[in-house]
């Protein structure tokens, strides 16, 4: 299976909002690329769905993907 790790191959967003989803967006996808099967996916839900630190944990992974799509936006200073 051929997960897009690039929605659209492209970063550019036109604003701060839509380079956030788009972050949340590759961090998700990078999870599915890790796990491409769905049913093991949904199966490990349950581990982390109620477990405060490992859903913070995706905190950082995000952070790094949003400066990413901030930087190749040029921080939407145009």
């Amino acid at each position: 299976m051929d997960v897009p790790l690039v929605p659209g191959n492209s970063l550019i967003v036109a604003t701060p909002e839509e380079g956030r989803a788009l972050a949340i967006k590759l961090a998700r996808l990078t999870v599915k690329a890790t796990q491409p099967d769905g049913d093991v996916r949904h199966r490990l839900r349950a581990q982390y769905a109620d477990d405060p630190a490992m859903l913070i944990g995706i905190a950082p992974v995000v952070a790094v993907e949003f400066a990413t799509v901030a930087a190749a936006n040029d921080y939407w200073k145009r």
